[in-house]
C-alpha cells in the first residue's frame, strides 16, 4: 500500500533566498510553487508555499528595482494561487561605525535593515502547527534565530525539513541542521524545470528585461 505523501507547507526567507540563491543567475523568474515540489519529491504534497519578503525601493545604483519586484510579486499572485506573500519592512537609520580609513575615527552611516521576516516566519510556523494546517513543514534559510521555532513545532508531532539557499557553497547553520529531521539539495535542473511563463497567461506581466 502507498504511503500518503506529507501535507507539506514551505516557509521561504526571501532575502535569504534571493541572496543566497538567486542572485547574479538567470532563474529569478522563479515558480515557487513548482520548484519545490521539484526539491522536495513525491513524498511530499506541497499545499503551501509562504514567501516572507519586503518592497524595496528604488536607489541611485538601482533606480528599477523595485519595478522589478513588483512584477515578480504580480506574477506570483497571479500564476501561482499556493503561494502567499506576506511582506515585513524596511528601516533606515543613521548610526556610528568606525572608520576603515582614518581619520576621522568614527563616521556616520545609512544602515538599512530588513525587518519583520524572519519573526513572521516563526510565527506562521508555529502558528500553522498548532491549527494543524500541515504534516511537514520546511524552512528555506539559512537565519539560525530560526531554529528554536523548528524546535517548538516539532513538539507537535510535525516533520521539519530544511532547505539552506546556495548550500554546498553556503554552509548550513548547524544549529538549523540540528533541529531539521531532513535536509533538502538544491539542483540546477530544479530552477531550470520551474520558471515561471513569459508573460504571464492572459496578463500584461513580463519577465525584467535584465533577468
Amino acid at each position: 500500500m502507498n504511503k500518503q505523501p506529507h501535507r507539506t507547507i514551505v516557509y521561504v526567507d526571501g532575502f535569504n533566498f534571493y541572496y543566497g540563491a538567486l542572485r547574479g543567475s538567470k532563474y529569478k523568474w522563479i515558480d515557487l510553487e513548482r520548484f519545490f515540489q521539484n526539491v522536495l519529491g513525491e513524498a511530499n504534497e506541497v499545499v503551501g508555499v509562504k514567501y516572507f519578503t519586503a518592497k524595496v525601493s528604488a536607489n541611485k545604483s538601482d533606480p528599477e528595482i523595485h519595478h522589478r519586484q513588483e512584477a515578480y510579486l504580480r506574477a506570483l499572485k497571479k500564476q501561482c494561487p499556493k503561494v502567499e506573500t506576506i511582506l515585513g519592512h524596511f528601516l533606515r537609520n543613521k548610526v556610528k561605525a568606525e572608520n576603515a580609513k582614518p581619520p576621522p575615527e568614527i563616521v556616520q552611516v545609512w544602515k538599512k535593515e530588513e525587518k519583520g521576516s524572519d519573526v513572521n516566519l516563526a510565527v506562521h510556523l508555529l502558528n500553522d502547527a498548532w491549527k494543524n494546517e500541515y504534516d511537514c513543514a520546511v524552512v528555506v534559510s539559512n537565519d539560525s534565530d530560526l531554529a528554536e521555532s523548528m524546535k517548538l513545532a516539532k513538539l507537535h508531532d510535525k516533520v521539519i525539513g530544511l532547505v539552506t539557499p546556495g548550500a554546498p557553497v553556503r554552509k548550513t547553520s548547524s544549529q538549523l541542521r540540528q533541529q531539521a529531521d531532513f535536509v533538502k539539495p538544491i539542483r540546477r535542473w530544479m530552477f531550470e524545470a520551474s520558471q515561471l511563463p513569459n508573460p504571464i497567461p492572459d496578463t500584461a506581466i513580463h519577465k525584467p528585461d535584465d533577468w
